[in-house]
């Protein structure tokens, strides 16, 4: 499929698209068809691919870490220990990032509790939040 059709079954938009492949993220066929300017095509293994991409931003990871997992990948291949290493890093700020949110909301409820409360006593103090 060209890049147009491609980029709506994804749901992308075709710049979007276009960045991904500049980056490296996605690596059409090319055709001959277009002259000059050889028409991208993508194939159902580039859907799979940006599903992985979306995977990976749900994880936190930026594209050029993922662009970076992607050439560790394809130069020799991801080990089971390796995978299990990237997994338990990923878990790791997830986890952190959890426990941030969780401390976050816990302050909030004790603010709006002040808030209610009409102000009394000293104001809940900020939390302490780590960086991941």
């Amino acid at each position: 499929m060209l890049i147009s059709e491609f980029a709506r079954v994804v749901g992308l938009t075709p710049d979007t698209v276009r960045f991904y492949v500049r980056l490296g993220l996605l690596l059409p066929d090319r055709t001959s068809k277009g002259g000059r300017t050889p028409y991208s095509v993508f194939t159902s293994e580039h859907v799979r691919t940006v599903e992985d991409i979306r995977l990976g931003q749900m994880l936190g990871l930026s594209l050029n870490q993922m662009l970076a997992l992607k050439k560790e990948h394809d130069a020799e291949g991801l080990s089971p220990a390796r995978s299990k290493e990237i997994a338990l890093m990923l878990l790791g700020e997830i986890e952190q990032k959890a426990d941030n949110l969780n401390t976050m909301a816990s302050w909030l409820r004790s603010s709006i509790a002040w808030e209610d409360g009409g102000r009394h006593g000293p104001r809940p103090k900020m939390p302490v939040i780590h960086k991941i």
